[in-house]
């Protein structure tokens, strides 16, 4: 085992969601994990030991379109400072924080995101992490990293990925082969070797870093990658990418289809130069991932 885990403790929020339980296994090290999502969640604080101690803070209300804008900021803004806080009046070692991409903005026209550009937050859950990240930069005297992120893939991955898996397993042709988007993506065990990486490194102090795989993907690919770990056929027909959008703000689903006709590419140069990180797992092995878990769970 390397010196880092050997001499290092280590403090983890949200050690239990898809993030954590990937980074606690490239850990492989005790850690103490602190539940936040709890009535209880200012005295979790107030009795972790946060002494040398790394500190990874992954818990966060998501996307939950039936929370109001409070109920985003009492939860990833105001508990991120509280936890600072608590951690560098206790003497930890590191605070590592995973934020979101979104807080660039929700997509990209020709030009990846780089940690450089000017943030545009576009809904509650975005507005909420760059609150959290700027409430992290003013707690004076703590070593910090912010590790922004894009979709998360691999096994146990939920949400809009989940619902995409439950399309893309259909014998219905889907109207998808128009799109020439460019998303970028990670998979989630990539992801948690960086943030170990932002953990280890002196320089990745003080930096706010992007995580992605190198090649992104366009809705066309991805449809097709997922129906080929089923065993089926593309089956994709063309409609005019504005044409989709229109027809799914009539039926009030606007915002998910532009997430399928948009682009929201990133630059991961930044990680590669500064820590030596890249990510390995491309589209193909991170879906396969997806669709086992996926059928494990409908078997």
């Amino acid at each position: 085992m390397p010196a880092f885990f050997l001499m290092a403790t280590f403090c983890i929020t949200g050690s239990g969601g898809f993030v954590g339980r990937a980074l606690a296994a490239h850990l492989a090290a005790p850690f103490q994990a602190l539940r936040l999502s709890g009535d209880d969640w200012a005295e979790q604080i107030a009795r972790a030991d946060f002494r040398d101690a790394t500190v990874f803070h992954l818990a966060a209300r998501v996307h939950d379109e039936s929370s109001d804008s409070d109920a985003f900021v009492r939860d990833n803004a105001e508990k991120t400072r509280m936890l600072a806080t608590a951690a560098r009046e206790s003497g930890a070692r590191r605070f590592v924080f995973l934020s979101t991409i979104k807080v660039n903005g929700e997509e990209t026209d020709g030009r990846p995101f780089t940690s450089s550009d000017a943030p545009n937050p576009q809904d509650a859950y975005a507005r909420s992490k760059w609150e959290a990240e700027r409430l992290l930069a003013a707690v004076d005297g703590l070593d910090h990293v912010i590790v922004r992120s894009p979709l998360v893939y691999g096994s146990g991955a939920k949400g809009n990925l989940r619902s995409l898996m439950h399309l893309a397993d259909s014998p219905w042709p889907l109207p998808f082969a128009a799109i020439r988007n460019r998303r970028s993506f990670v998979h989630v065990d990539d992801l948690a070797r960086l943030l170990v990486e932002c953990a280890k490194h002196a320089k990745a102090a003080g930096q706010t870093i992007l995580a992605a795989h190198g090649s992104p993907f366009s809705t066309a690919e991805l449809i097709s990658e997922m129906r080929a770990s089923f065993g089926r056929p593309a089956r994709l027909f063309g409609v005019a990418p504005r044409v989709l959008e229109l027809a799914s703000s009539v039926a009030g689903a606007g915002k998910k289809m532009r997430r399928m006709t948009r682009s929201l590419e990133v630059d991961s140069e930044g990680a590669e130069r500064l820590l030596g990180w890249t990510a390995q797992i491309g589209l193909r092995p991170a879906v396969e991932d997806m669709a086992r878990a996926y059928a494990q769970e409908r078997a």
